[in-house]
């Protein structure tokens, strides 16, 4: 008598193509696609990831597809995969990116540089292998296995692959908003970003907002010689590196009054209270006085605000001339959580400036490439779908799994929260120090394989019916 389908089962078979090495095959061939979005010259490999991957992996699994054309000719297309099983299942709508930022050929020094998968340990390196490549590849793996064992879903599945997410999702809003009846669902589950620590699983509700903007000081055409006019003519440079002092102290607080969000919660200070940021094996080490004071790591990554400067030129770095430079720029991002006055970030830092007497300051948006802007949104640490996932993966892994309000970075979530109504949740497979838009990027084999099990435990379990609204 043959035994009934059952999650270990469906798990058995997930793990088995992992430690096979199924995983790292297909992950490979993704990833050797050169698909970055922040170059005009990566389009054809845009469609190609969506024309050669996706749509075969996806009709393979029973999946209807539909690619929508990006609005923005310049940017890279997106892709609905959707199976229907019944009307009385619940749908879940998930996510992937399938294009990386620039590749940094030539600033590897570890693996095989970004466009070639290679094992070195724990590690597996490779462009897109953390962000989002190796996420979305390891979901479908978890969704594929359920469907080997049981022959259905149990649920309906909608999945959502876009080619622009690290371009700013350009087109994602218009797409959706023109066709959110084909995205309606009753929850978004998707795996993006870091867990808190490489052997944590993590549950995230939320991003926090991102806003990159240049300050700019143009005070005459060309340099002029030091010697001659040192003392005489007023200094870009100076200018604005002492406009800059004037944003946050020297440890990084945030000096602007409007810049700082309301006061963190009791129930978030409870959810973050035994969450320890881990840069894991050779990542960079937290500096503790760093930031805004009396807050924990967790509280200034996932619950504060922070500023950065990205960038900065003054004169020719690479070739210094004794010359005053007759222009210096920063560019610049202001990170934020909900509660945040988005509307009101540039006008603030404008009085801020003006207050201090910086008025030879502007401020510019940078070219579009550069000139990313997301919101800051969250779903309720008391919605029913939250609860359930957090059941879920507690009852695979036997442990509670981290839950944080929002994650440090930022991506496209409020589309979700606010144009679909969904409540959002995150079940991210990287770690803090995977190098994710940076040369070396990489991921824990490790994580992920404890990851392969969460999803597919997840995947089974919203077959198998007591999903909020199903009984």
């Amino acid at each position: 008598m043959s035994e009934q389908p059952n999650k270990s089962g469906a798990i058995s078979r997930a793990l088995k193509y992992f430690d096979g090495g199924g995983f790292e095959e297909e992950l490979a061939r993704r990833v050797a696609i050169r698909s970055e979005s922040q170059r005009r010259e990566g389009l054809p490999e845009l469609h190609r990831y969506i024309d050669e991957e996706m749509i075969p992996a996806f009709e393979e699994m029973g999946f209807e597809t539909r690619v929508y054309q990006n609005p923005y000719p310049d940017c890279g297309p997106f892709l609905l995969a959707q199976r229907q099983e019944d009307e009385s299942f619940p749908t879940v709508l998930g996510y992937g990116h399938g294009d990386v930022v620039q590749g940094l050929d030539d600033l590897w020094t570890r693996g095989k540089g970004p466009w070639v998968t290679a094992r070195d340990g724990d590690r597996i390196y490779g462009r897109g292998t953390a962000d989002n490549k190796g996420q979305h590849t390891l979901n479908m793996a978890a969704m594929r296995a359920v469907l080997q064992e049981r022959g259905s879903l149990g649920f309906n599945a909608k999945v959502l692959i876009e080619m622009g997410e690290e371009n700013g999702s350009r087109g994602l809003r218009e797409i959706i908003t023109e066709h959110r009846r084909a995205f309606a669902a009753d929850a978004f589950i998707g795996s993006d970003g870091p867990r808190v620590k490489p052997d944590r699983p993590t549950i995230s509700l939320g991003n926090r907002g991102s806003s990159n903007f240049d300050l700019v000081v143009k005070l005459r055409q060309g340099a002029h010689h030091s010697g001659n006019w040192g003392g005489l003519l007023a200094s870009p440079g100076i200018i604005l590196s002492s406009a800059l002092a004037t944003i946050v102290d020297a440890n990084g607080a945030i000096q602007i009054k409007e810049w700082l969000p309301p006061q963190i919660s009791n129930s978030v200070r409870m959810a973050l209270k035994d969450i320890e940021i881990d840069p894991g094996t050779n990542g960079p080490q937290i500096d503790p006085g760093w930031g805004q004071p009396g807050l924990t790591g967790a509280e200034k990554v996932h619950a504060w605000n922070s500023f950065e400067i990205l960038a900065l030129k003054i004169g020719t770095p690479d070739r210094p001339v004794n010359a005053i430079p007759g222009e210096a720029r920063a560019h610049c991002q202001l990170r934020f959580v909900v509660g945040t006055d988005e509307d009101d970030i540039l006008p603030a830092l404008k009085r801020h400036l003006d207050a201090h007497g910086f008025d030879k300051v502007h401020i510019e948006l940078p070219p579009a490439a550069n000139a990313i802007r997301f919101a800051a949104s969250q779903t309720d640490m008391d919605n029913p779908w939250a609860k359930w996932v957090r059941q879920s993966v507690e009852r695979t892994t036997g442990k509670p799994p981290a839950v944080i309000p929002a994650m440090g970075g930022s991506i496209g979530n409020d589309i979700f929260t606010r144009l679909l109504g969904l409540p959002a949740i995150w079940l991210p497979h990287s770690y803090p120090a995977c190098s994710q838009h940076a040369p070396d990027e990489h991921i824990l084999a490790s994580s992920f394989r404890s990851a392969m099990e969460i999803m597919t435990a997840l995947y089974w379990d919203l077959g198998e019916g007591g999903t909020p609204g199903r009984s």
